[in-house]
């Protein structure tokens, strides 16, 4: 499976300030600006805001 521009890899961390980061692909067509999600922090077992980080 090759690499492509179109869905690159990005990072989401945490925005608790524990450092914690997810790794996933996004479609730049359906997503051009960042994206934020909320997911699960298992540093500080909660759901918080992932951002993307560039």
């Amino acid at each position: 499976m090759a690499r492509n521009d179109q869905r690159p890899v990005i990072k989401l961390r945490s925005t608790a300030g524990t450092g914690y980061t997810y790794a996933t692909t996004k479609s730049r067509r359906n997503d051009p600006d960042r994206l934020e999600v909320r997911k699960y922090d298992p540093i500080i077992r909660q759901h918080v805001t992932f951002r993307e980080e560039r």
